[in-house]
């Protein structure tokens, strides 16, 4: 085998190669002294098959299988005398193109030459994790914390009392409706015995306020517009008539927290409730500044690191990204002068944020395997039981989905090991806990986004 080397530009590799026609020959010779004491030829007992006749039968399909192989055979040795990894599969181009050159491969009249290019991966070089500065902002659960949680489950377990007299904002009503555009009824637009808490926006914008005054047995039609932007196509920017019959009245009724209402909501006792709400929110602001100190620690290591990503990994990052983008633009039927940005713009910084991406993923994948980090079965299981819990009734489907599908349980994978990995630096980290407070911990800013966002907020990071 000969091979020439003909660019080496960066991570991109090309090379000339030739396997001569003998070296072909042999390998066909040895897949056929392999195969003569399977194959059942009329005339010939087995094992008995003259070479020639074996080569005149299955010369041609041997063939093929042995220029692959000597093909992948080349491609590794290049890649095992560089020591070199590769980032994305090598691109091989035949140098017999028309079919005449290609047959007198096949027969074996001809030397196998072939052009082959390659992207490789980075050689990196890692920072002692030690010297890595990592912050950690961290709050304690206060009593105020507990009080604030605690009343917003009691709204959301709001009860109500029947009221006489008419609605009010706040109140809720029991109402069935019929809806019609252009005096034509729509799909969905129909309901009975529907409660609706005034002044809750649960319904399209104009609608509750109308019925702000109704009492118990009053019917009336009102009037709205529907969105712009509404989901349903046909039904977006359209007027739409409700025949609205109300059914009853209710005031709020006020909430004791007491054992009564944390029975009410599945606890032993009013002690219990507080004491599992003080818990759930420990968890919480643990998470979240578990989440932030990952953030701190992934800027600290893109800092750190000085290399460049593969070109077509990163090409294939902000294609994804900015197909996403574009998706949340459509759905949200927006443009980019909306988000005060221009598509020039917001493509460099995504392309900026698509390298980010994948230096931190190679970075972070090599870490693991140097350490022998591994994702054992129990917590892979345990991560697919958790996303099974997010389809109540279809647990099976979604189970056998995920165990079927290789590439779906990769990316049931990829989290957990990345966690292990962030959780193994930063035990080797210099991490300073920064006391903050409640507000700072939970501020929704760009250090804790995981999905890139448009416009002013475009500086989102892994």
């Amino acid at each position: 085998m000969q091979v020439k080397e003909t660019l080496s530009e960066g991570l991109k590799r090309e090379y000339e190669v030739v396997v001569p026609a003998a070296d072909l020959d042999q390998r066909v010779n040895a897949k056929l002294d392999e195969i003569k004491g399977r194959v059942n030829i009329a005339g010939f007992r087995p094992g008995k098959v003259p070479m020639s006749h074996l080569k005149r039968v299955y010369g041609k399909s041997v063939m093929s299988e042995v220029i692959q192989q000597a093909v992948n055979d080349s491609n590794q040795k290049i890649l095992d005398d560089g020591k070199f990894k590769l980032a994305m599969e090598p691109k091989v181009t035949l140098a017999a193109e028309d079919e005449a050159a290609v047959k007198q491969l096949v027969e074996g009249k001809s030397d196998l030459a072939f052009k082959v290019a390659m992207e490789l991966l980075p050689k990196i070089e890692f920072p002692d994790f030690k010297k890595l500065k990592v912050t950690r902002p961290v709050t304690e659960t206060t009593d105020a914390d507990v009080d604030q949680a605690l009343e917003k489950i009691a709204e959301a377990n709001q009860q109500f009392e029947e009221k006489q007299g008419k609605a009010a904002d706040g109140d809720q009503v029991t109402i069935d409706f019929k809806g019609s555009v252009d005096g034509t009824p729509f799909d969905g637009g129909s309901a009975e015995d529907a409660p609706l808490v005034l002044g809750s926006n649960t319904f399209i914008p104009g609608f509750e306020e109308q019925l702000i005054g109704v009492a118990a047995g009053d019917q009336k039609d009102i009037t709205v517009k529907f969105p712009a932007d509404y989901g349903a196509d046909h039904l977006a920017g359209k007027d739409a008539v409700f025949a609205i019959n109300v059914k009853k009245v209710e005031k709020p009724k006020k909430t004791e927290l007491n054992d009564e209402f944390a029975k009410l909501v599945g606890a032993e006792d009013f002690a219990k409730l507080k004491e599992q709400v003080r818990d759930r929110i420990s968890r919480d602001f643990k998470q979240v500044s578990r989440s932030k100190a990952k953030r701190s620690l992934l800027d600290a290591l893109d800092e750190a690191l000085k290399f460049d990503a593969p070109p077509s990994l990163v090409e294939q990052e902000f294609d994804t990204v900015w197909k996403a983008i574009n998706n949340d633009l459509q759905n949200r039927k927006i443009t980019w002068a909306d988000e005060d940005t221009t598509e020039e713009e917001a493509k460099s910084e995504y392309r900026r944020i698509a390298d980010r991406r994948v230096r931190l993923g190679l970075a972070i994948a090599e870490i693991g395997e140097k350490n022998n980090i591994q994702v054992s079965d129990e917590e892979l299981t345990r991560a697919l039981v958790e996303q099974t819990r997010q389809f109540p009734g279809q647990e099976q489907q979604v189970w056998d989905y995920f165990r079927k599908n290789p590439q779906a349980m990769a990316g049931i994978r990829a989290p957990i090991f990345e966690d292990k990995v962030v959780d193994f630096i930063l035990e080797l980290a210099e991490v300073t806990e920064k006391q903050v407070s409640r507000d700072e911990l939970l501020a929704d800013d760009e250090e804790t986004t995981s999905r890139p966002k448009i416009g002013k907020n475009k500086k989102a990071k892994k």
